[in-house]
C-alpha cells in the first residue's frame, strides 16, 4: 500500500488541513534524506522524514499507512516521533525566549510600558541610570 504525503500528514494530524501539507511540501519544509518532497510522492512502511515547523525539524519514522483521518489517540499506532532531543531544547527554548514580562491577555502596552521599554532597548540605556539615586 502507498499513500500520498499530503493525505498521510493529514491523516497523522501534522497539519490541519490537506492543501497546508501539500503547500508545505511545495515549500520544502518536508524532507527525506536531505531531498525535498512533493505532495504526490508516496509514503511506504518504514520511511523516515523530517518536517520543520518554527524553529525546529521533527523526525518522523512511518509504522502503519492509512489515508484517513485518524483520531489523536491512535496516532502512535501509525507513526513514530523520533525527533533528537537537541531540536525539542530548541523548542523549548523558543518558548521561554517568548515569554515577555507581561502576562498573557493583558493587553497592549501602555505609552508608560513602551517608553520604558523603548529606553531599555536604546544603546545608551546605561548611561541614563543615576547612579548617586541608587545607593541611598
Amino acid at each position: 500500500m502507498e499513500v500520498r504525503i499530503d493525505k498521510y500528514l493529514w491523516a497523522m494530524r501534522i497539519y490541519k488541513t490537506r492543501s497546508i501539507a501539500a503547500d508545505a511540501c511545495k515549500n520544502g519544509r518536508i524532507t527525506m534524506n536531505g531531498v525535498q518532497l512533493k505532495p504526490s510522492r508516496t509514503f511506504h512502511i518504514g520511511d523516515t522524514f523530517n518536517v520543520r515547523k518554527g524553529p525546529i525539524t521533527y523526525t518522523y519514522r512511518v509504522l502503519q499507512l492509512t489515508e484517513n483521518r485518524l483520531g489523536a489517540k491512535l496516532v502512535p499506532e501509525y507513526i513514530q516521533d523520533i525527533t533528537a532531543p537537541e531540536q525539542l531544547e530548541l523548542l523549548e527554548l523558543a518558548r521561554i525566549a517568548g515569554q515577555s514580562g507581561r502576562d498573557k491577555g493583558t493587553g497592549r502596552p501602555t505609552k508608560k510600558d513602551r517608553r520604558e521599554i523603548m529606553t531599555f532597548m536604546s544603546d545608551n540605556y546605561l548611561d541614563e541610570i543615576d547612579w548617586d539615586d541608587e545607593e541611598a
